[in-house]
């Protein structure tokens, strides 16, 4: 990564709810979740810094001012922050220009906007470059994913000009989507209307295709991975200790599993697969942890199997309990012999007694 554009301001956008990661993001909104030992921004705040950005201005609007106790100035991440918030959701095109009143460029810069809720390899540096190479009003990056069908198809011409934003269809023209990543040149973030609810998916974008200002895709290959459900977030916990995505953030060496502070993991049980292990969490011998996230202080007892799921901090897994593509809340109690499975989510301080049963649904 090369750290040559020390100018350059970006906006991310963090103002969602989290509804599909429910119940983590109950008390927590999503970008602030523990992710692979460290709040999810973390990793993006670190990959920004090393391309070069200096100062990000926060679109916040949900919990907003759970934001500025963890991150402060910015200054451990060698960056400026300010934080500006929505009273009223305004939609991602209404969120940047409210956040824009906070940036100092001018109206030819370009700005960077980027997603709180998206993993991505790609080269920050070199999509900014090749948007002020060709002069583009927005330059998206594009990433290319097996079923487009799930997502906005984006495609463009010989050139990698955006042609059109097509919603989601069984008969995709492309399997090129939209990876949430835009350069802005300023003046085309002031063109947005203020105070009002804008979606640059489906109105400015199409409107500067429209008026004939080039909207670029800068297209790649790398890692990139939208976070928001349950069983995309665990995996990309998982890529970021294994090393599948490098991250400047990441507190401690890349492996098997990676153990915070306190944590106490029996010799004898088998943590694998890209795990974290909260601070003071202990895994009892003959557990088994595989591509998990484990929060501080939950217990995992012994010969409980814990696989592709969220523990909770202060949560317990009891002896025997299997749970597997799960998500258990805060505190909450998994008795000897349940077992979970199928995408269950157990609600904070709720308390499964030890019983024989398989659970498939929320409780």
């Amino acid at each position: 990564m090369e750290s040559s554009l020390p100018d350059l301001e970006a906006i991310l956008l963090v103002g969602g709810q989290g509804t599909r990661l429910r119940p983590l993001t109950l008390g927590t909104p999503k970008p602030l979740l523990p992710t692979a030992g460290v709040p999810f921004l973390a990793h993006q705040l670190a990959r920004a810094h090393a391309f070069g950005v200096r100062r990000i201005v926060f679109a916040t609007s949900y919990k907003a001012a759970m934001f500025e106790p963890v991150f402060g100035d910015g200054s451990d991440f060698g960056l400026s922050l300010e934080y500006m918030t929505e009273e009223t959701p305004l939609g991602t095109g209404g969120a940047i220009r409210n956040a824009a009143q906070a940036l100092t460029s001018g109206p030819d810069a370009p700005v960077l906007i980027l997603n709180g809720d998206i993993l991505s390899g790609h080269d920050i540096g070199d999509q900014v470059r090749t948007h002020l190479a060709r002069q583009a009003a927005v330059t998206l990056h594009l990433t290319e994913v097996d079923d487009p069908t799930r997502f906005g198809c984006v495609p463009t011409d010989g050139d990698g000009r955006v042609t059109a934003f097509l919603e989601k269809t069984p008969n995709p023209v492309t399997n090129r989507i939209n990876a949430g990543c835009y350069v802005f040149t300023r003046s085309v973030i002031d063109s947005i209307p203020a105070g009002e609810v804008v979606s640059v998916e489906r109105e400015t974008f199409p409107g500067l295709i429209e008026s004939g200002d080039l909207v670029l895709g800068y297209a790649d290959r790398t890692y990139w991975l939208d976070v928001g459900t349950p069983a995309a977030f665990v995996k990309g916990s998982a890529d970021l200790v294994l090393g599948r995505l490098a991250s400047p953030a990441l507190p401690g060496p890349t492996g098997e599993y990676l153990a915070l502070p306190g944590a106490v993991v029996s010799p004898e049980a088998k943590v694998r697969a890209g795990s974290t292990v909260g601070a003071r969490a202990v895994v009892e011998a003959g557990a088994t942890v595989d591509g998990s996230v484990l929060g501080d202080d939950c217990v995992v007892h012994t010969g409980a199997t814990v696989t592709d799921s969220v523990i909770g901090r202060g949560a317990r897994v009891c002896a025997g309990a299997v749970v597997h593509d799960a998500v258990i809340g805060d505190g909450a109690v998994v008795g000897h012999g349940n077992e979970l499975r199928a995408g269950v989510r157990i609600w904070p301080g709720v308390e499964l007694p030890d019983c024989a049963v398989r659970y498939s649904s929320d409780v």
